[in-house]
């Protein structure tokens, strides 16, 4: 084989991943490329931005698009913004992966078909969490359903969390990709910054520490971030809306806000591979959430 037809047969090209919140679209995502990109929680609604993962072998080049769930429940700027987010990624990719939470099929899934078929693009869909299905045996007649909704390319059974068939997706994904040069250098792993990636495993931590709806009330934004004498230093401002917020996100006598940096620092020196010291503040911002220009500020904006 030549050199010129060795590259014309490199394949490469976007992979949209879209879902209802919580299917766990981030985690299979974080799988694929065997670093964490995308922040998770047991909480619907962790991811808010549409996040690159980038995973290259020496056939193909995945860029895969992590994107927030879909849902109609909250009304919000913040929500609409998210929502806009997701779906414009359906006519934005080469390739589309619909993740199901086991054998949920609700109006959120039927809203997102209803997008898909407005596309001729390849459309796999992934049914996750299959190691929660307590009877498997139901699980080929609703594959079954599904297969009579839409002509999908491939119904993938999977379980993100435990790797069980994600070989066999990639296969399924690879052979879809149209061909074509690299995109990105192979050792690229996201198109985020390093502040971006701060800021998120600080929320994460925020998410998996606080109440119930606390976390879709706060956001982090990244005030400093520098190295100095081998330690990087970092100071972040958690954002809140209301002044309750505020002093449930710090604790008595601010235990709660020296637990949250304390998980955060950890695994930022995991992350960076150096000491870190992280600085938290916690600030008021009244309404945020549902005010465009406040969420344009703090970096929430239309990707659609």
């Amino acid at each position: 084989m030549s050199n010129q037809e060795e590259k014309s047969s490199f394949k490469c090209g976007y992979i949209g991943i879209i879902g209802r919140p919580n299917v766990g679209k981030s985690t299979l995502v974080n799988l694929f490329v065997n670093h964490k990109i995308s922040i998770t929680s047991s909480r619907p609604q962790t991811t808010r931005h549409r996040i690159l993962g980038i995973k290259t072998t020496e056939q193909s080049q995945f860029v895969f698009v992590d994107t927030p769930g879909v849902h109609f429940d909250r009304k919000l700027a913040l929500n609409q913004i998210m929502n806009k987010t997701a779906l414009a990624v359906i006519s934005d990719v080469d390739v589309i992966l619909f993740m199901l939470d086991r054998l949920e099929w609700g109006k959120i899934e039927q809203s997102i078909l209803e997008e898909i078929n407005k596309v001729s693009i390849p459309v796999i869909l992934v049914v996750n969490k299959i190691d929660h299905l307590k009877n498997k045996s139901r699980l080929l007649p609703y594959i079954q359903t599904l297969s009579e909704k839409f002509k999908f390319n491939e119904i993938v059974p999977i379980s993100a969390k435990t790797g069980e068939s994600v070989d066999r997706l990639e296969k399924i994904i690879s052979d879809c990709l149209p061909e074509s040069m690299p995109f990105f250098p192979k050792e690229q792993v996201t198109d985020k910054t390093e502040r971006f990636v701060v800021a998120e495993i600080i929320r994460e931590k925020l998410m998996r520490t606080l109440g119930q709806e606390l976390p879709y009330s706060l956001t982090v934004e990244i005030d400093s971030f520098k190295t100095k004498n081998e330690i990087l230093h970092i100071s972040a401002v958690i954002w809140v809306e209301r002044k309750g917020q505020k002093i449930i996100v710090i604790g008595k006598g601010g235990e709660q806000l020296k637990n949250i940096g304390k998980l955060a620092r950890v695994e930022l020196e995991k992350y960076f591979d150096q000491k870190v010291f992280l600085q938290l503040w916690v600030k008021i911002k009244q309404g945020w959430t549902n005010n465009e220009r406040a969420l344009r500020s703090l970096g929430y904006k239309d990707e659609s």
